[in-house]
């Protein structure tokens, strides 16, 4: 069985939400590697850690538990972990539904702060800009096209995942655990 699998994908692909289904079914940790890459801000998402300090708490999480799941992307920022992932779960929806699902979700999470003239507007603006530009990779930070890259230099198994609904994707990573 696949013991340290890493779900990855554009911005509101589901990576998150597939990873606690997962382990919700396995009993597998699971950790997101926003909670590594960003500091805890009262502001959030705006302060990154430095590279030894989120290495630091990433590499004690994941010795912590013999099986885990991180969801999130660490391409580009620590590729060293490729090395130790016994399945890589790549899941690509196209954008107009992951925009939609972005959206939806920063008003769960901000309400009338991302409202024009508000507190979060331009932030949370911006933010849905960025992520429009992930399949055109006009942007930095993530895009298809580094995603892509990275997963022709990943050794172990890859599963790809594309926009399938959340039952069915759960169910395609679990029977990818299983496999030897």
């Amino acid at each position: 069985m696949k013991k340290h699998i890493h779900i990855f994908g554009a911005s509101g692909s589901g990576t998150t939400t597939i990873a606690e289904k997962v382990c919700e079914h396995t009993g597998y940790s699971h950790f997101d590697s926003d909670s590594y890459f960003w500091l805890p801000t009262q502001a959030p998402f705006t302060v990154t850690r430095r590279h030894e300090d989120y290495a630091a708490l990433m590499d004690r999480d994941l010795n912590s538990s013999p099986h885990w799941v991180l969801s999130g992307s660490v391409t580009g920022w620590y590729d060293e972990l490729a090395s130790i992932f016994d399945l890589v779960v790549f899941v690509h929806v196209p954008a107009d539904i992951r925009i939609e699902r972005l959206k939806r979700r920063e008003a769960e999470r901000y309400g009338d702060a991302i409202l024009p003239g508000n507190s979060r507007h331009q932030a949370s603006a911006e933010f849905i800009e960025w992520a429009s530009s992930y399949d055109s990779g006009s942007r930095s930070g993530r895009s298809l096209a580094k995603h892509e890259a990275w997963l022709k230099t990943v050794t172990c198994p890859v599963l790809r995942i594309e926009n399938l609904e959340l039952d069915r994707s759960v169910e395609s990573v679990l029977q990818a655990i299983k496999c030897n």
